[in-house]
Parts: structure tokens; C-alpha cells; sequence
């Protein structure tokens, strides 16, 4: 019997498909409500480097650019696919680059990143904890890590999703969350809810949710944010 993929081919080939359906660059109107919230929170000074962990096409990596004109920032995807668009889409970027690499094993040196911010991506790593304890290895003293996310165990509203998902990923509440921070190293860690404003359609005909009211119900519980300082 042939072998299964390694849990990061895995992850490489799915998310290919995403970028090759275009889906990288769909994320930015799905995901821009909840992300803005977080980019004030950073209070990202115009010098600072950033790590965007899972960044798919791009498109969040591009808007910390503008923020750190004087800075760096690195977006990280473990698709080849995503990371070659992203580049495309980005050429004139100039503060901004992007590689290939999964969160377990991040290609850059230690106490480097001011920030790492990753926005729907932590719960598709094979290993969390390993995964975190990378990014506060390349993170400075003073650093902090930014995890955000929609599928967590507190909003009951995104656990149909597991159904229609085409690799493993890991359910955990906050405070599961919390201990993998913890444990990773960081101090000062918290969560707190991002509530989705976006208006609900009066006729949802998607996959992801059974009807408009179930939709609406998710965006108002709202995504889970886990922040950290090294």
C-alpha cells in the first residue's frame, strides 16, 4: 500500500489546490473585518520586522508593509503555489519577501521578528506546540505572537466546518490555546474575541454553514485572538 503524505506534503498539496482555485486571494475580503482590529492592537511601529505565518497570497503581508515602511516583513506559506503568487502579486513591495517553510520548522534565524502575526492557519499545523516554540525562537526579547482564528472550541457555530475539511486540524478552546503559549515560553498571554461586523445575507447558500442565522451567529461569537510576549 502506498504511504500517506507526510502531514506538511499533505498540507502543501491542499493548499496548492487552494492557490491554484484562487482562493489565496479571496482570503483578504473574507478575513479583512477581523484582521484591521488586530493590526491596531499591534501598534506596529514604522521600523519594526514581521512575521506572517501561513500567508497564503499575500495580501496581509502587504498591508503590514505600509505599516513598517522602515521595517521588514516575511511572509511564510507551506504552499510553493501560494508563495509564487504571492510574490507576483507583491513585486513592488519592496520591504516585503516571501518563502516557502511550515511553522514547525521556520527558515530564519532566532531573535530576529519584533512581531508574528497567523491569521486561520494555526489550527491546520500538525504540531502546534512545536509550532509556536518555533515562532518564539525567532522572535526578539520584548517579541510578541499574534494567533488568529475562527475554528476554536468556544464558538460551536465553526465545528461543522471539520466535516468539509480535506486535512486534519485541532479543535482546542482558548485556553488550550493559552497553555500552548505558555508552554512555548511566552509570558503575558491572553485572548479576547474579534466579532465580525459584516452583515449576514438573508440567504446563505454556501457549504461552511447550514442557513443566514447560523452565519450570523458565528460572526457574532467572533474569531479568537491569542497574544503572547517572548
Amino acid at each position: 500500500m502506498p504511504q500517506a503524505p507526510h502531514p506538511n506534503e499533505a498540507l502543501r498539496i491542499e493548499f496548492n489546490r487552494w492557490a491554484e482555485a484562487g482562493r489565496g486571494e479571496g482570503m483578504e475580503e473574507d478575513h479583512l473585518p477581523i484582521v484591521l482590529p488586530v493590526l491596531d492592537r499591534m501598534q506596529l511601529a514604522r521600523d519594526e520586522n514581521v512575521l506572517d505565518v501561513g500567508s497564503g497570497a499575500g495580501w496581509l503581508a502587504r498591508l503590514i508593509a505600509e505599516r513598517v515602511p522602515e521595517g521588514r516583513v516575511v511572509g511564510m506559506d507551506i504552499s510553493d503555489e501560494m508563495v509564487r503568487r504571492a510574490r507576483r502579486n507583491y513585486v513592488d513591495v519592496d520591504n516585503a519577501m516571501f518563502v516557502v517553510g511550515g511553522a514547525e520548522e521556520i527558515p530564519w534565524d532566532a531573535n530576529f521578528f519584533t512581531h508574528a502575526i497567523s491569521v486561520e492557519s494555526a489550527y491546520y499545523w500538525p504540531e502546534p506546540a512545536r509550532g509556536l516554540k518555533e515562532i518564539f525562537r525567532v522572535l526578539r526579547e520584548g517579541g510578541m505572537a499574534w494567533v488568529l482564528i475562527n475554528y476554536y472550541g468556544e464558538n460551536l457555530h465553526s465545528h461543522q466546518w471539520r466535516e468539509h475539511f480535506a486535512i486534519p486540524a485541532h479543535l482546542l478552546g482558548a485556553h488550550e490555546w493559552e497553555a500552548l503559549f505558555r508552554e512555548a515560553g511566552f509570558r503575558d498571554v491572553s485572548h479576547r474575541r474579534i466579532p465580525d461586523p459584516t452583515p449576514a445575507p438573508e440567504i446563505y447558500q454556501g457549504r461552511w454553514f447550514k442557513d443566514a442565522a447560523q452565519l450570523r451567529a458565528f460572526r457574532e461569537i467572533g474569531a479568537l485572538l491569542i497574544c503572547g510576549t517572548k
